[in-house]
């Protein structure tokens, strides 16, 4: 396994770092638990950009080599996607017991710019729109999960004025504008909330949540991001796994 980049190889720098990055957590030279480099370091120290950097780690986010704690860092973690396994229940994106009646208020509808690494998680430009929602769903009144989706405004450029407070986005997506989801990757972590986050979900600035990250894809192109934020002790996130034959 080659220590640095090659500029010379057809393979993509990002790949190229993933691979490398990914050596390092295998081989042990960063043990789990560890927090690794921040971008600076990494860019210096392979002579990339940072865009190629977050492409790599976002990669390594997703498949369970990386775990990002918001306001800490990025930290080594076990994997916990077993080889030989695809979710049968992904195609959902309130993973939440069956049977709970809940009410969805609409917070946010809008347009805006990347901001943070928004661009890497979606695969698209710096400059590229990007459609915002944002909704809180409550169970008798009481805030229960808080969920931010994230559409690249070219795949889906009327969801601005559709009705997303009584419909789901999988089926805005495959119903009404025939972009069928054909693969999901789901993420789950411990996480600290913000204080808006605490405002919404009646937490204090700092308390654990969990949290629930989603990438819808269709075909090979990501279509959304989704992340919701769940009340700890309330209700389950559920996820079923099937081994693949």
């Amino acid at each position: 396994m080659e220590s640095s980049i090659n500029r010379q190889k057809s393979e993509k720098l990002y790949v190229q770092l993933y691979e490398i990055l990914k050596n390092k957590i295998e081989t042990g030279q960063w043990a789990v638990d560890s927090q690794i480099p921040v971008e600076e370091e990494l860019c210096r120290t392979y002579e990339v950009s940072k865009a190629t950097v977050r492409l790599a780690i976002l990669d390594l986010v997703r498949q369970g080599y990386l775990m990002r704690q918001q306001g800490k860092g990025t930290f080594v973690c076990k994997r916990i996607i077993p080889e030989g396994l695809t979710m049968s229940t992904s195609f959902k994106e309130l993973m939440l017991d069956a049977g709970i009646d809940f009410t969805t208020e609409v917070l946010v509808q809008t347009i805006m710019m990347p901001t943070d690494d928004l661009d890497a998680k979606l695969d698209i430009s710096e400059d590229q729109h990007v459609i915002y929602i944002k909704r809180l769903f409550s169970v008798d009144k009481d805030p229960i999960l808080l969920q931010e989706a994230f559409v690249p405004r070219t795949v889906y450029p009327s969801l601005l004025e559709e009705d997303i407070l009584n419909s789901s986005l999988i089926e805005l997506f495959e119903k009404k504008h025939g972009v069928n989801i054909t693969k999901v990757k789901d993420y789950l972590y411990i996480t600290h909330i913000t204080a808006d986050e605490g405002r919404l979900l009646g937490l204090s600035e700092g308390s654990s949540a969990i949290l629930l990250e989603q990438h819808f894809y269709s075909g090979d192109k990501h279509v959304i991001y989704m992340r919701s934020i769940k009340q700890p002790g309330r209700f389950r996130f559920y996820i079923e796994f099937d081994r693949k034959t």
